[in-house]
């Protein structure tokens, strides 16, 4: 019987949505799409493109980066800023990048499965603390 968890082909997708297994020559799963969504996710609450190279600010150019930054100094604000409904419920926005941070994970076995994100996003199931995604080890 063979293995369809995992398959090997070329590359697919959009860029700023790839997850870094596209990159590395390695085995490409279902987690690429918790990747993507997780991304799309971050674009959502923030209200902008993933990759913005022509922002003043170059801490804000990767969204994913910046979002990290955000959440990490506990200045999530300033992600939904002029976001009058989203200001007013800080700890839904907490959760959904929380949710975005697992699906981004640099490692895909650590991306929960898309229904157990369905789950969080609904507040069936509890957030934990994302751990650091290791791509942004670096810039701490």
């Amino acid at each position: 019987m063979t293995d369809q968890t995992r398959t090997l082909t070329g590359v697919r997708g959009t860029k700023g949505y790839l997850a870094p297994e596209w990159f590395r020559n390695m085995p490409v799963s279902v987690k690429v799409d918790v990747y993507s969504f997780g991304i799309l996710l971050l674009e959502l609450i923030c209200c902008r493109k993933s990759c913005d190279f022509e922002m003043v600010d170059e801490a804000r150019m990767v969204l994913s980066d910046w979002v990290y930054d955000c959440y990490h100094e506990d200045r999530l604000d300033e992600i939904v800023e002029g976001d009058e409904e989203a200001t007013e419920d800080m700890e839904r926005v907490r959760r959904f990048v929380m949710i975005a941070m697992w699906c981004i994970q640099e490692d895909p076995s650590l991306r929960p499965p898309m229904k157990k994100v369905a789950q969080m996003l609904d507040g069936a199931v509890e957030v934990a603390i994302p751990p650091v995604p290791s791509s942004f080890i670096s810039s701490l």
